[in-house]
C-alpha cells in the first residue's frame, strides 16, 4: 500500500513504457478503486511524461 506523496520507482508500466526506471510520486489520497481499475496515479516523473496509472506490482517504494 502506498500513501499520497510517497516516492516510488516504476519497475513496469502498461500505461506508458517511457516511465519504466524512473521515480515519481503517488498522487492518490486514497487506495485506487474502480475508476482507475485498481491502479495508482504516479506523477512528477519527468517534464515530457504525464502522470501514469500503475498497478501495485509495477511500483517499488523509493524510501
Amino acid at each position: 500500500m502506498f500513501a499520497a506523496g510517497e516516492r516510488v520507482l516504476i519497475v513496469a508500466c502498461e500505461d506508458d513504457s517511457r516511465a519504466v526506471g524512473r521515480t515519481g510520486r503517488i498522487v492518490d489520497e486514497v487506495p485506487p478503486g474502480p475508476l482507475t481499475a485498481g491502479r495508482w496515479t504516479v506523477g512528477g516523473i519527468g517534464p515530457l511524461i504525464a502522470p501514469v496509472l500503475c498497478h501495485s506490482h509495477e511500483l517499488r517504494s523509493d524510501r
